[in-house]
């Protein structure tokens, strides 16, 4: 049977100038991904809002409408009664909440064309700067 050797392994002080080390890395890195961060999930609203706009469309198309402000996007998955030329699904899976997890708004008519479409940011009120700003259907394109 072999003996270990009495230098095997880390010592206590090599393991903390690691941790020391990970630590600067991390408060340095962190931030700055942070930063990123902000815009991707505003381009991730814009591009769900036009895959919504797209959808709508095709509802249109197909109905001669638009959905109604009660009937809202979940008629673009679900078939609502009294529609004989749906022919949804217009998208493919269930409607997303947008990235900072709060449903979008939809309205019909909108105060901005046939129909508004809204995330309203970081902190779930209309209105806002930065990451807070709205994302609309208007300003999308």
């Amino acid at each position: 049977m072999k003996q270990m050797s009495r230098h095997a392994g880390f010592t206590l002080m090599e393991l903390l100038v690691v941790l020391v080390i990970i630590g600067l890395l991390a408060a340095l890195v962190g931030p700055n991904l942070y930063q990123r961060l902000k815009p991707a999930k505003q381009a991730v609203a814009k591009a769900q809002i036009k895959n919504f706009m797209t959808a709508l469309d095709n509802f249109f198309i197909d109905n001669g409408r638009f959905p109604t402000t009660q009937e809202g996007l979940k008629v673009l998955r679900d078939k609502p009664g009294g529609l004989k030329n749906w022919t949804g699904p217009y998208i493919k899976e269930d409607i997303p909440k947008d990235p900072w997890n709060n449903a979008y708004q939809y309205r019909a008519p909108g105060r901005n064309g046939p129909y508004d479409i809204v995330s309203t940011g970081a902190d779930g009120r209309e209105g806002g700067e930065g990451e807070n700003r709205d994302i609309t259907s208007w300003q999308a394109l």
